[in-house]
């Protein structure tokens, strides 16, 4: 069972770097290639999520790669690479054959590689690299058009801003390290930690999961997100990166638990952010910066869950919300496909046209809204009967995050459903090819609902093994289903009406917040002034201190050739020139006739017989 774990990583980052490698040699087979990967990959997924194996390998000295997959990940697996399956399948239509498919087709089963790979690690050194992995490929995805500016600074953008809060992680490996309490770095080691070192680690994976799941103040990269392929969206924004952090709070609430702090921290930032955002998507007139704003919301939701303990409901709410957001996605870019534009104005009529893309596109909608009996309604009543448990106010809250939601995506049903003001020549049917994961992802919008009831629900919750956790009551069902029809009705009757018109709270929303804005002037402009003053004080400073100290040595080669040089010259001379006359006068008894040597010594031994003489 272990060789089909390997395997489910394996062949998405196999065959997706062989076909990126290819190029456009490749481009004629990379869709049906890629295809066939992504079903077999979900085979795999399926095998292993009911069989759920454990395997390790050797890494580093002391550290292993581990992989496994327990009831949270085996749920995962499947929800990766059924949603991956089905967004390949689209793009086979919506990537034409003018494109580069191969190059395409190639990163986008590397990506969900990564992302297969991040929810089945088990220790930190595994994470960090398909982490990496997947950060990396997502700004190739949503620079895909890089010949556009444009699209290649909004690729830096979301790569820089996920990139800087993706550093926390490293912060909990290297205080994990530090801590020498969790010496093999695994995720269920992490808790085992104490002290200073365990609200390091705690801070780190809030921080990186924060990034990666857009939720504030991280958000507005996923709104330069946008200028990527529609497939891509529909693929990052529901069931792989942007969930990542998500699922990694979910993963690791007994640490946020165990911390004291970073429960609290996580379950309100993602309130928060399921409020903002949403209404930050109520402002939005383009269709795709809606369902982005909405992302950011309800992956709110799911952050609050696993602030509160509420993993279930959390981990009914990432699945039904990828089934939604997938088919959301889809389906804007079909009509971006067909009829050139995705502004809600222009969109008018839109559903009328495109029957298959209007009704699954409605699923999809209500199901965001929270409207019964689709499942998003009871899942995200299953995970606040847990913010209920754990406190009234954030109950509250998230019941009216849930009541923005129903404003914003009723609002992108009222412009597609309205009959078009003037006609329109462009009536190009969706390919039937995409009509397929279409439908099966409305399907799925409806079906999955089961899951939030018993006895489905009670099963889930013992696959994923985190003990008996609180039950929404029939009245809050009730309750949030009154909401969100009531409210879908109203919007329906009198709210884009309103909400259409040009105001400064709109435009401010519309422009997320300027969080951009604001993380430009706190943070990027003031690195670049620091560059800035750095390469001049470069320039200035110590390329001058190193210039001068050059021009010096050279002087003092010059001065020492000049007058040491001569002082030792003469001194090497005089010694030779001594040696010379010491030679000249030793040789002058050297004459070679006996008598003489004979007088020598004699005068020689006088000698010393008289300083003997004179010692004594």
């Amino acid at each position: 069972m272990s060789a089909l774990l390997w395997a489910l990583v394996a062949l998405p980052l196999t065959v997706g770097t062989l076909l990126a490698l290819a190029g456009r040699p490749a481009d004629q087979y990379a869709p049906g290639v890629a295809t066939g990967t992504a079903v077999a990959a979900l085979g795999l997924a399926v095998a292993v999520a009911f069989g759920q194996p454990r395997t390790e390998a050797p890494l580093l000295e002391g550290l292993s790669a581990g992989l496994a997959v327990d009831g949270l990940s085996g749920l995962m697996v499947v929800t990766v690479t059924a949603v991956t399956a089905a967004v390949l399948l689209f793009s086979v239509a919506d990537i034409g054959p003018g494109e580069a498919r191969a190059r395409f087709f190639g990163l986008m089963l590397v990506f969900s590689g990564a992302m297969l790979t991040t929810v089945t690690a088990t220790t930190l050194p595994v994470l960090l690299m398909a982490w990496e992995v997947m950060g990396a490929t997502s700004w190739a995805l949503i620079g895909y058009w890089w010949r556009d500016p444009e699209r290649g600074d909004a690729a830096n953008t979301a790569f820089l801003t996920t990139r800087a809060a993706d550093l926390g992680l490293y912060l909990a490996a290297g205080a994990a390290l530090a801590s020498g309490q969790a010496g093999s770095l695994a995720l269920d080691e992490l808790t085992a930690t104490t002290g200073a070192w365990s609200g390091l680690i705690t801070g780190g994976v809030i921080a990186a999961a924060f990034g990666k799941s857009a939720q504030l103040p991280f958000s507005f990269w996923l709104s330069r997100a946008m200028q990527g392929p529609s497939p891509v969206s529909a693929l990052l924004h529901s069931a792989t990166m942007v969930v990542a952090g998500a699922y990694l709070l979910l993963r690791l609430e007994p640490l946020l638990s165990a911390s004291g702090w970073g429960g609290p921290v996580v379950a309100w930032t993602g309130a928060v952010t399921a409020v903002v955002l949403g209404l930050v998507a109520v402002a939005q007139t383009d269709l795709k910066q809606l369902l982005a704003a909405s992302t950011c919301a309800q992956i709110g939701f799911m952050v609050l869950a696993a602030g509160t303990g509420a993993v279930t409901g959390g981990t009914l709410q990432l699945i039904a919300h990828a089934a939604a957001k997938s088919l959301a996605f889809l389906v804007a870019g079909a009509w971006l496909t067909t009829l050139g534009t995705k502004a809600l104005p222009a969109l008018r009529g839109a559903a009328r046209r495109h029957r298959t893309a209007g009704i699954t596109f409605s699923v999809a909608a209500l199901a965001l809204a929270g409207v019964p009996p689709l499942a998003l309604w009871a899942a995200k009543d299953v995970l606040l009967a847990g913010a209920l448990d754990d406190t009234a106010a954030l109950y509250v809250i998230g019941l009216a995050a849930a009541v923005v939601s129903a404003v914003y995506s009723v609002k992108a049903l009222w412009f597609v459903w309205q009959p078009a003001s003037t006609a329109d020549d462009r009536t190009e049917p969706v390919p039937y090819a995409t009509r397929l994961p279409l439908m099966t992802l409305a399907v799925a919008c409806a079906a999955l609902t089961v899951t939030s009831f018993p006895p489905v629900r009670d099963a889930v919750e013992r696959v994923l093994g985190g003990g008996r956790q609180a039950s929404p009551h029939l009245w809050e069902f009730a309750l949030s289903g009154a909401l969100a029809v009531a409210v879908s009705a109203l919007v329906w009757l009198r709210g884009p009406r309103l909400l259409t018109r040009p105001g400064r709270i709109t435009a401010w929303g519309s422009d997320w917040l300027r969080l951009e804005n604001a993380a430009r002037t706190f943070f990027v402009r003031p690195v670049l002034r620091l560059a800035d003053a750095l390469a001049v004080f470069d320039d200035r400073v110590l390329d001058r201190a190193v210039e001068g100290t050059a021009r010096g040595s050279v002087r003092l080669a010059q001065w020492t050739n000049a007058q040491v040089e001569r002082f030792v010259d003469g001194t090497v001379g005089g010694v030779a020139g001594g040696a010379r006359a010491l030679g000249r006068w030793a040789r002058r008894p050297q004459t070679g006739q006996l008598h003489q040597y004979l007088a020598q010594a004699v005068a020689a031994f006088t000698v010393l017989a008289v300083v003997l003489v004179l010692v004594r």
